[in-house]
């Protein structure tokens, strides 16, 4: 995958419907087993609702894994939905738990997915989304003479400088969206950039921007 949006910071949304209450947890997660101890926590905190339902997408490896649960609701009718949301909203990275109070009326399976699927989408609605892209890390030697100059290239090129080591020269960390990779290179060698050195590390996924 070569981009997908995730959220900035947990968040919760409420809806009732027929008397029954719906409340939808989204939490950012790194991974399966922060996912599923995420789930675990909300089934402790609301342990007297009838229904913990979730969903999840997970990039591990190269590799979305995603689960969904409907949580002794009918078959299809609640993690199946939510977990459709996170897909048509390129959501990764995030799971979602929706705790269901039962009030006593029946919904039905069309209400079920609707209800679901509603309290899902106002979560979504309510958070900040971040754009993930593939990047490429950089460690990189300066002379502390050019340092305040490439600090403005890097504003410049929306290059991130992740740490800072005041040595012998400056070394630094940052990170490059990889579209951007050959142009960056290229100043390198064309001394548009006056570096004393620097080596390339492994891609990763690195934050381009912040949609709301």
């Amino acid at each position: 995958m070569d981009e997908f949006f995730t959220i900035k910071e947990e968040t919760l949304a409420e809806i009732s419907e027929k008397k029954s209450k719906f409340i939808a947890n989204i939490i950012p997660v790194e991974n399966k087993k922060e996912a599923e101890e995420a789930i675990q926590k909300a089934k402790k905190k609301y342990y007297d609702a009838r229904h913990n339902c979730s969903a999840y997408r997970i990039i591990e490896e190269n590799t979305i894994i995603e689960k969904s649960s409907d949580d002794g609701e009918p078959s299809g009718t609640a993690g199946a939905p939510m977990l459709s949301i996170l897909q048509k909203n390129n959501l990764c990275n995030v799971v979602v738990i929706v705790t269901r109070y039962f009030g006593g009326i029946l919904l039905g399976t069309g209400g079920l997915v609707r209800a679901y699927s509603e309290v899902t989408t106002k979560a979504i609605d309510s958070v900040e989304l971040i754009k993930k892209v593939i990047g490429v890390q950089f460690e990189i030697t300066i002379d502390y003479s050019e340092y305040e100059k490439f600090k403005y290239y890097c504003q410049k090129h929306k290059i991130n400088i992740e740490n800072v080591g005041y040595k012998e020269n400056i070394v630094c960390n940052i990170t490059v969206e990889e579209s951007k990779k050959q142009e960056l290179l290229a100043d390198f060698e064309t001394k548009k950039v006056n570096l004393e050195d620097w080596k390339e590390f492994d891609k990763k996924y690195i934050e381009k921007s912040i949609i709301k």
